[in-house]
């Protein structure tokens, strides 16, 4: 199946492409089914590393998944576009193959396939995330507003019904486009009017239009463990309630390999990192130090800024967003954590980037004027001729406006692809900052007789520690390196065959010793053993995180 990364694909065209993937790329790239959705959809999840230089359990591994939120399409083509990148890249990208022989990348190109259908249907409905009915379980539909393709379009735009008190009024430079009225008032005679998400009115009262929660209330990105919390608006019934999540929250944790993690969703252009609940300076100082230079290097390569969540993307920190994913990858795994909102359209219209409260304020009336001349000429469906509808609840009104699902939330055609390539580079840059074991030292002494002491050099090749994360190590989330030696004809005469060694340090931690290095990325273990000479003797370096290496060699 050909795929330009220029549209977004059906849940039969993803798995047909999957598919093809795999075939085409047999020693680089398998897939498994990790557990099954709410409406029995296959979750699937892509493994790709070079099989010819170890197990994908063996190397130090990347996290990616995409799509836990239903209408945030272009994450799944991202990470579609990251498969596509690591196996196209694999014959000629010195840089791709160094991350493949070494290290895994751990992809679910959709988590949440049931929305993603229901979004992309011919009749679409925007949820959130999940299409489990809740916290109703059966359904119900409160008085008010839900939100729908009333005039069979297959858009859901946005409806406008004259209101001598409405809050929002035609941009004085192009009647189309409706701006809030300001504070003092408008000027006399100036039209006003009321703006609603397209969709009937359940119960209607023929005066209020309530807006409640869509009876699919759920937020996947809410149900994760990390700071649970009945508070939070579709949080679920309790951490892991949701199938999807609860699936894939066991398929990481039997990868205890992963040592990095980036949720791929939509919109806003920026890189954004834990914490959500709290400050900077409540975290571990290095731990901090350290995203942001993993952000900086994500800036350069994409052209999204970094932030953290807590610190700039939260409007009332009274009120914190928990139970994400990224959080969750921090907090109880210990690893760096990501979460890409791909596309800013306020940055394509204008060069600017839109207010970190974006999500909160909205557009200035500037910039929303500059992306409805941007979708003019560039997405000329973006925005909609506002025409007459009769609403069976409303009356007179009309429907027109955005298409948010394709300006706001996504980008379309040649576009998409351009938005998400970058990001894929970035991928491979924060794989290949984990740890990498190796073992650089081996030499054998003959005591005396059939006597032998073996000494073994052990060291993290990588750039951050073992364990990944200074939390990582006060939590001792992590379990230690183990080296074991073994062969069918020794003895070991001075204890265990197995020792373990504690964590590593890394390359970063150098940077904080103003040169005097010393080897806090090194360690020794000595065997005594008795064996002939010519003997094989197995050497097996094992870190949950940082990988597995053998080497054999022979006494003499």
């Amino acid at each position: 199946m050909e795929y330009g990364f220029d549209r977004f694909l059906r849940d039969d065209e993803l798995k047909s492409w999957l598919d093809d993937m795999a075939a085409a790329h047999p020693d680089l790239v398998s897939i498994e089914s990790y557990g099954a959705s709410h409406e029995g959809r296959d979750l699937r999840i892509v493994t790709v590393t070079d099989s010819s230089t170890g197990a994908h359990d063996t190397k130090p591994a990347m996290w990616v998944d995409a799509s836990i939120h239903a209408k945030e399409l272009t994450a799944t083509v991202a990470a579609c576009h990251l498969i596509h990148r690591l196996v196209t890249g694999y014959d000629h990208d010195d840089t791709v193959k160094r991350a493949l022989q070494t290290r895994t990348f751990y992809i679910v190109p959709r988590v949440n396939p049931d929305g993603a259908e229901r979004v992309l249907a011919d009749s679409p409905r925007l949820l959130r995330s999940s299409t489990r009915s809740w916290p109703w379980t059966d359904g119900h539909e409160w008085p008010g507003l839900h939100v729908e393709d009333i005039d069979g379009d297959g858009r859901i735009l946005q409806m406008r019904i004259a209101d001598e008190a409405g809050a929002w009024m035609p941009h004085p430079d192009d009647a189309r486009l409706m701006i809030p009225v300001p504070a003092e008032g408008s000027a006399a005679g100036t039209p006003r009017y009321r703006l609603l998400d397209e969709g009937r009115i359940a119960d209607h009262d023929g005066f209020t239009v309530p807006t409640p929660r869509p009876v699919q209330g759920l937020d996947l990105n809410r149900n994760y463990p990390a700071g649970w919390s009945t508070s939070v608006p579709g949080a679920g019934d309790h951490p892991l309630s949701e199938p999807e999540i609860d699936a894939l929250v066991r398929a990481m944790v039997a990868r205890p390999n992963i040592c990095g993690f980036n949720a791929y969703h939509t919109s806003g252009g920026v890189l954004l990192r834990p914490s959500s609940t709290r400050a900077d300076s409540k975290l571990a100082p290095r731990d901090v130090w350290i995203w942001k230079q993993i952000g900086e290097r994500g800036t350069d390569l994409t052209g999204y800024p970094s932030h953290s969540v807590y610190e700039d993307f939260t409007w009332d920190q009274t009120e914190t967003m928990s139970g994400a994913s990224d959080d969750w990858a921090y907090e109880h795994l210990g690893v760096f954590s990501w979460t890409t909102e791909f596309w800013d359209l306020v940055h394509a219209a204008t060069g600017e980037k839109q207010s970190t409260h974006f999500w909160y304020v909205g557009p200035t009336d500037d910039q929303a004027l500059a992306a409805l001349r941007w979708c003019d000429e560039h997405q000329p469906d973006g925005y909609v001729d506002w025409a007459g509808f009769d609403h069976e609840q409303l009356g007179a009104i009309e429907i027109g406006g955005w298409d948010a699902l394709f300006t706001w939330s996504n980008p379309t055609g040649d576009r998409l692809r351009d938005e998400v390539a970058p990001h894929a580079d970035f991928a491979i840059h924060q794989a290949l900052c984990s740890p990498q074991l190796d073992v650089v030292h081996v030499e054998t002494t003959r005591i005396g007789g059939a006597t032998w002491r073996v000494d073994v050099g052990i060291a993290n090749i990588g750039w951050l520690p073992t364990d990944v994360s200074s939390h990582a190590r006060k939590a001792e989330l992590v379990a230690p390196i183990t080296v074991e030696l073994s062969s069918d004809d020794i003895e070991i005469l001075d204890g265990a065959a197995r020792r373990r060694l504690g964590q590593l340090e890394g390359r970063v931690a150098l940077r904080f010793r103003s040169g005097h290095d010393g080897t806090p990325d090194r360690a020794l273990v000595s065997w005594t053993i008795r064996g002939g000479v010519g003997t094989d003797i197995v050497i097996e370096a094992r870190h949950p995180r940082a990988g597995q290496v053998t080497r054999t060699v022979a006494l003499a």
